[in-house]
Order: C-alpha cells, then sequence, then structure tokens
C-alpha cells in the first residue's frame, strides 16, 4: 500500500467533512465526486446548486451539500463572528457581509464554526489568497508560532527514510526563514510526520556543511535553528547541520559525523531555505519518479490546504486524504 493509499484507509476510518469552495471548476466537482463514491470523507460545496450542477453535468454529486452562503440561515452570524475578529483591523459590518459572500472566506467560516473539519482550495486561486481567509479566521494552532508547508515525497525502490517516504519542509511558504522559524519549521514537520505515518521523526537540518565541515553565516544559521529545535523538543530527534548524503546514508553519517542519532537515518528533510528546498523536491520528483503531496500547510489550527492551480481531480482527492488525516487529530 502506497501513501496515498494509506492515507485513504486513515480518512475512512474517522469520517471528516471538508470543504471545497471553489465548486464552478469541473476539477473540483470531479474530486468530489470520487471522495463521495470512495467515501473518505464528507463533503460541503459553497456556492450556487444550480449552477454547480451545469458545471457538473452527469456527475453523481447527490450525497454532497451544497450551500450558497447567500441564502445560508447562518450568513448573518458568519458575518458578525468575523465583524467581530477584524473590527481592530479596520472592519465594518457592511464589509464584513461582503466578505462572507467570497466562496474562500466562507469556507473557512464554515470550519471555524464547527460545520466542517477541514478545507481545500487553490485549484482556480493563489496560494496568498487560499492562505489569507485561513490565517484571517483560524490564526496558528496553539503553541505554534508559524505557518509553513510540506512535501511527503513517496520514492520507489528507495531504502532510506520510511520505506522511501520522507517529509521535505519548507518548500512552498516561507521563503527565507532565519534560525528561529526554522526551528519551528522543523518541530511542526516533526509533528506531521508523527501524525501521517505513525512513525518517529528523525530530524535532519540541511545544509552544504557538515559538523563545521564548512563556516558561513549561511551555515551558522543552520546551526543556531538546530539548538534552538533542540531547546524547545529536547525529547526529538534531530541533528544538524547536516549534508544530504551524510543525513541519509549510514556509511557516509558515520563517516562525517560520528555519534549523531539522525545521520544516516533522517526522514524529515528541512531545508534552510525554500530555494533549496523546491529545487530538491521537483528533482527527486522528476529524476526519481517519486510522487509529491504538497505543498501542505502546518501550523494553522484546523487544516486548510492549497492545491496547485494546474493539479487534477486525482490530485484533490489525495489532498483531501491528508486533509482528514490532519483533522482526526484536532
Amino acid at each position: 500500500m502506497n501513501f496515498l493509499e494509506t492515507m485513504i484507509e486513515k480518512a475512512k476510518r474517522d469520517k471528516k467533512t471538508i470543504v471545497l469552495p471553489e465548486s464552478y471548476e469541473i476539477r473540483v466537482l470531479k474530486a468530489a465526486s470520487m471522495i463521495l463514491e470512495k467515501e473518505l470523507a464528507n463533503v460541503i460545496l459553497v456556492g450556487d446548486e444550480k449552477k454547480i450542477k451545469e458545471v457538473a453535468g452527469d456527475l453523481e454529486l447527490s450525497k454532497a451539500k451544497i450551500i450558497n452562503p447567500e441564502t445560508y440561515k447562518g450568513f448573518e452570524a458568519f458575518a458578525d463572528a468575523f465583524y467581530e475578529m477584524r473590527k481592530k483591523k479596520g472592519m465594518t459590518p457592511e464589509k464584513a457581509r461582503e466578505t462572507m459572500k467570497d466562496q474562500l472566506y466562507f469556507g473557512v467560516m464554515l470550519v471555524k464554526m464547527n460545520e466542517a473539519d477541514g478545507m481545500v482550495a487553490g485549484s482556480v486561486n493563489s496560494t496568498a489568497n487560499t492562505l489569507r481567509p485561513a490565517l484571517q479566521i483560524l490564526r496558528t494552532a496553539p503553541g505554534t508560532k508559524l505557518v509553513s508547508s510540506f512535501f511527503v515525497m513517496d520514492v520507489p525502490n528507495c531504502e532510506y527514510g520510511i520505506d522511501g517516504t520522507f517529509i521535505f519542509s519548507d518548500c512552498g511558504l516561507v521563503e527565507n526563514p532565519d534560525a528561529d522559524q526554522l526551528s519551528e519549521i522543523a518541530i511542526s514537520s516533526s509533528k506531521t510526520f508523527r501524525q501521517l505515518m505513525d512513525a518517529d521523526p528523525v530530524v535532519a537540518m540541511l545544509s552544504y556543511s557538515t559538523y563545521g565541515s564548512a563556516k558561513s553565516e549561511l551555515t551558522e544559521k543552520v546551526i543556531e535553528a538546530t539548538k534552538l529545535t533542540k531547546q524547545k523538543a529536547p525529547d526529538l530527534m534531530v541533528d544538524g547541520e547536516l549534508q544530504g548524503d551524510a543525513a541519509l546514508i549510514p556509511s557516509v553519517g558515520e563517516s562525517k559525523a560520528p555519534g549523531s542519532k539522525v545521520a544516516g537515518k533522517a526522514n524529515v528533510l528541512i531545508f534552510p531555505n525554500i530555494d533549496a528546498g523546491n529545487i530538491c523536491y521537483k528533482l527527486v520528483q522528476r529524476l526519481a519518479k517519486a510522487d509529491a503531496y504538497g505543498p501542505v500547510t502546518q501550523g494553522i489550527a484546523r487544516p486548510v490546504n492549497d492545491l496547485s492551480r494546474g493539479c487534477t481531480a486525482e490530485d484533490i482527492v489525495g489532498v483531501v486524504a491528508i486533509t482528514c488525516v490532519q483533522a482526526q487529530s484536532k
């Protein structure tokens, strides 16, 4: 069973309700039909029912719940709640009502008000537009200072990681984290790994240097981030700075970082910046023919996840399954 199949099976064990607000997009409706057929989640579509059904055509969506913000009985309560959240930022009651007509904002409010467990969007919206409502309404999870993202990399015929499965972070959201932010990304990613994989995270703080083989401002950031991570999460198995080969390959790890409990055993790879992370995940995806699931967000109080605008219906199903598993731990 591959990673995606595992996520689907886990999602089915404790079915959650996921909002798909981009309900006038055929890929989203195809995904909704597949999700309902697989019985991996309950689905809420946001929008006008007649228009949704026109786009859907012959797709089977009878089990989906369709909510039109403008006719929803709780609309005024949603608008009032949003106004109270944002009035210190200049929000007015009139602007709050107008904002709640936006499918993304309304979808997040469904999650906030416990009408749903999570939301997936981004097939026709930018990352900024998708995540802005989540950050304004849901905010960060307790004990978390930073929202970041990760990819699950499922590498075929690979002896490293957990049967070739890794978490790479951050490859899609935080561009150039400082040492403290990098430590927060490492801690969030370790929690994500345990949540999704049901296994202990082994976290490598990556650099172009191992244990002082080079010295620069870049390596010092990773060294400081490693120190901060150990202070914040003393029980976490984490080490750095480590080069990629030292993190993954036991013989290289033993040679370059003798005595390290992480070197040669890493399954969570923390990149020093988004350049390194994004380049690496794409190379692994293409050269190793790996499946790359993400970017998935971590650190938001309730799960809201962003899709690539080039996603397929199958990709959406995968992200919904991951979102369900994230929601199960909330």
